[in-house]
């Protein structure tokens, strides 16, 4: 999970830093970085526990499971984070920045990103 954080963490904070937006360095440490382990950990833990007893995740071809789950990830990382961009602002003293918009983006790549990987990797080792 430490490499699940740390390596978006660096690649989207060099990025930032790179091409000067302030935003986006901030966003490497926070909201992509903790997306990318949080599901990372969730993903795995699942795969571990339930993924052998899930026909489908042995049966359909590597690249299919990874799609799934990534598609899967990404779908719920995008409502979290435009139920996290429109009700933050609305219902507590966050205001509206330009942060809270970049929930909408951020989540649900880093989501599916992390997906891929850890799917992928599982795959290969239980193969």
């Amino acid at each position: 999970m430490l490499v699940a954080y740390l390596a978006p963490a660096l690649m989207a904070g060099a990025g930032g830093v790179a091409s000067g937006q302030s935003g986006l360095t901030t966003a490497a440490f926070t909201s992509i970085a903790g997306t990318s382990a949080v599901v990372a950990l969730l993903i795995g833990s699942w795969l571990q526990r339930r993924g052998r007893l899930r026909p489908w995740t042995t049966a359909l071809p590597r690249v299919m499971v990874a799609a799934i789950l990534a598609v899967g990830a990404a779908v719920i990382a995008g409502l979290v984070g435009w139920f996290a961009s429109r009700w933050l602002p609305a219902h507590t003293s966050v205001v509206d920045t330009a942060w809270l918009a970049r929930l909408q983006l951020d989540l649900p790549i880093s989501a599916a990103v992390a997906a891929v990987i850890v799917s992928w990797r599982w795959r290969r080792q239980n193969s």
